[in-house]
């Protein structure tokens, strides 16, 4: 079974530690994780997902050496993801990936975007996800950001399958609107 949010928090506070046995786990276990993002994304873009295994070491390696950089009261799974992303934004970028090549529906991962704004949306969706009541968060937690299957995420947050996908989809029509509204005051300024 694919490791929760809370199993690969607590291997990277022990990390920070000192625990070397610990930082080794957590980045196998990242591995497997990152192996699987690369693989998809790659084949998504119209690419060979041969450039996986390079793009995952790239990856454990910006973790190791920005390790950090992690704020311990934060969800670990979004700083993961946005370094995971930028390493794939950097290698679309450096075999000249263009947007003629790319599915429209991924276009907005190759272009050029100001990295400090992805960095911050990833710490932003712990913000957003605290808002929500305690089930839907969980179920979107297990589902969305620690990639477990429905049937997983139920066991885990001892609720029905179809708890788990209403919650999922309530949660983030819930998380859409408050992003909208959050535009919208922003550009009312």
């Amino acid at each position: 079974m694919a490791p929760t949010e809370a199993e690969l928090k607590d291997l990277m506070l022990a990390s920070l530690g000192g625990d070397a046995a610990a930082h080794r786990r957590l980045l196998d276990l990242l591995s497997g994780r990152l192996r699987a993002y690369y693989k998809t994304k790659l084949i998504g873009f119209g690419r060979s997902a041969t450039a996986a295994e390079d793009l995952v070491q790239e990856a454990l390696l910006a973790i190791h050496m920005q390790r950090h950089t992690y704020n311990p009261a934060e969800p670990l799974t979004p700083w993961v993801h946005a370094i995971a992303r930028y390493k794939l934004i950097d290698h679309l970028r450096a075999t000249r990936a263009s947007q003629v090549n790319v599915p429209i529906e991924n276009a907005e991962e190759v272009m050029a975007q100001d990295d400090h704004v992805a960095a911050e949306s990833a710490y932003d969706l712990h913000n957003l996800l605290s808002r929500l009541p305690q089930k839907m968060r969980r179920a979107i937690e297990c589902v969305k950001l620690d990639g477990l299957s429905v049937s997983e995420a139920a066991d885990a947050c001892d609720m029905s399958e179809s708890a788990i996908k209403v919650n999922v989809h309530r949660g983030l029509r819930a998380l859409a609107a408050a992003i909208t509204r959050e535009r919208q005051a922003r550009e009312n300024r």
